[in-house]
């Protein structure tokens, strides 16, 4: 890279929009984003970028304030969140996926007087008559508001300068809310800025080609594609991730890097044309979101060679942890080692610290935190712990242990957890075991209402294509192989599991489901 580069990059704290400026001088006809047949340079990036910053100064948006975007993935969506940051404007990516009434408290609560939406989310989220609100049309359509290419502005005259601080909100990222409406979770420059220097331990620079199949609002694309273009690297895209396409494009582009969830692993491992497909150039893999199963990652590394490299973490910050499955084959059920930096602790049900080893409650603290949940004050008070010395870390409300390793072996949500006859039951413990079965391709428990015990664990099951199972046949198979208490009462045969669209199984969705299946039986 440029020496101007390397020279912020080596700065404690430094301005992303600042990088994609020094990129665009250096190198501006290298491409930086390609989305199908469209492809721009980091000196068409940058215009974009500064034509959108020139837009909202105009408005009369600037630091404090919030751009609310909810879309699909397009170029036009990237310009506009690098040009918000260029006015200093923190960015609230909302999911086109969440119900409207979630939309609304997401905008409501993110205090955003502007947002940019398309046509697909405006015929599902009518937005009322609000003369405090503006809509503008990301992909130029008149229902969803003013038009994109009226609204940005045209004139060469480069916006304001900003000196944004370590503290400032950089993005608002909403929760999944699948139990709930979902918190924004403040994420601060100094975080993101910490995020892009590790990612030059990865091989991450100009050379890097790097594709991206999940959503532009999901924390899981943001933490890859942000290094990427910051760096001086190529973004490839997918508007929808799909296995035999993602294989085309990763040859066509000539792929280095990836950020896949696991069930586009899962996917990828059953594509037909996987086996014949060059991809030898895609040495940096890496996956983050949900868990990530021993079976699988071994797949992984035997079918795809190069480096695979776990993250387990919080959108929230504090806890990290990278497991290199490529280095530590014999540490595929762990999530690896507390990051550079990170300090991980385990606390009991009452908060008190237990002992490196016990079971408990993962806290973590790190340079990467979240400032708090916005406008929500005691939510963001239940989300911290403090030590015996005040230091501050996020509570992850997931349950596990350190080896004698060092590595963190994972148990289950808290919220997950199932309690049976006053037993703690992890369904990922169960999970494990039945994955084993030749006939199931993936499968989650979860607990469902008994008079006599309380909860017990229940198994929904997908089988593996072209295979019968009998549902019977593998509740015995696998209540032979686990502990009295975590012996399911039932399992159901199904063709999918539910997820939310950067692959968490909804297991809020499978209770209920069961609940209605079991109340409709005589």
């Amino acid at each position: 890279m440029h020496p101007a580069i390397d020279h912020l990059l080596a700065q404690p704290f430094g301005s992303l929009p600042e990088l994609i400026a020094l990129q665009a001088t250096h190198q501006p006809q290298h491409t930086a984003v390609i989305l199908g047949e469209q492809r721009i340079s980091y000196a068409a990036l940058r215009v974009g970028m500064d034509r959108v910053a020139a837009s909202l100064q105009r408005e009369g948006l600037g630091p404090g304030d919030v751009l609310a975007i909810c879309a699909g993935t397009s170029i036009e969506y990237v310009m506009a969140y690098f040009g918000a940051l260029r006015a200093g404007v923190a960015v609230a990516p909302l999911a086109p996926s969440a119900t409207a009434e979630h939309l609304s408290a997401m905008l409501k609560n993110s205090g955003a007087r502007l947002v940019l939406r398309d046509r697909a989310v405006a015929l599902q989220w009518p937005l009322h008559a609000d003369s405090s609100l503006r809509c503008v049309a990301l992909d130029d359509s008149p229902e969803a508001g003013e038009l994109w290419s009226d609204w940005l502005a045209t004139d060469e005259r480069a916006p304001a300068p900003i000196t944004p601080a370590p503290d400032w909100p950089f993005n608002v990222i909403y929760s999944s809310g699948t139990t709930g409406v979902p918190k924004g979770i403040v994420q601060s420059w100094a975080m993101r800025w910490a995020h892009v220097r590790r990612a030059l331990a990865n091989g991450y620079g100009p050379q890097a080609i790097s594709l991206c199949a999940t959503p532009l609002y999901s924390n899981t694309t943001l933490v890859a594609a942000l290094p990427t273009l910051a760096l001086g690297g190529t973004l490839v895209l997918m508007g929808k991730f799909d296995a035999a396409q993602y294989l085309h494009l990763a040859v066509q582009h000539g792929a280095t890097h990836t950020m896949l969830v696991p069930v586009q692993y899962l996917r990828l491992m059953a594509c037909p044309s996987f086996n014949d497909t060059d991809l030898s150039r895609l040495q940096h893999k890496f996956c983050t979101s949900a868990p990530f199963s021993a079976k699988l990652k071994a797949e992984v590394l035997q079918r795809w060679p190069g480096r695979l490299i776990e993250y387990y973490g919080l959108t929230e910050g504090g806890v990290r942890c990278e497991l290199h499955c490529h280095d530590f084959p014999h540490k595929l059920h762990t999530v690896g080692r507390p990051g550079e930096g990170a300090d991980l602790r385990f606390i009991n049900d009452q908060g008190q610290q237990i002992p490196t080893g016990e079971l408990g409650e993962i806290v973590g603290q790190s340079a990467g935190m979240m400032t708090g949940y916005y406008n929500l004050p005691e939510k963001t008070r239940e989300a911290e712990w403090f030590d015996a010395q005040g230091k501050r870390f996020i509570r992850s409300g997931d349950v596990g242990r350190m080896d004698e390793d060092g590595f963190i072996v994972l148990g289950d949500r808290m919220k997950d957890m199932i309690i049976t006859g006053g037993f703690n039951v992890y369904p990922c413990d169960i999970e494990d075991v039945l994955t084993q079965h030749p006939d199931v391709y993936e499968c989650a428990v979860v607990g469902a209402p008994s008079e006599q015990w309380g909860e017990t664990p229940v198994a929904f099951v997908v089988p593996r294509a072209d295979t019968q199972p009998e549902a019977q046949a593998l509740r015995e198979w696998l209540n032979g192989r686990v502990g009295k208490t975590q012996r399911v009462a039932d399992v159901r045969l199904v063709g999918f599991l539910p997820r939310s669209e950067i692959g968490k199984v909804l297991k809020r969705q499978l209770r209920e489901q069961y609940v209605q299946m079991t109340a409709n039986t005589p």
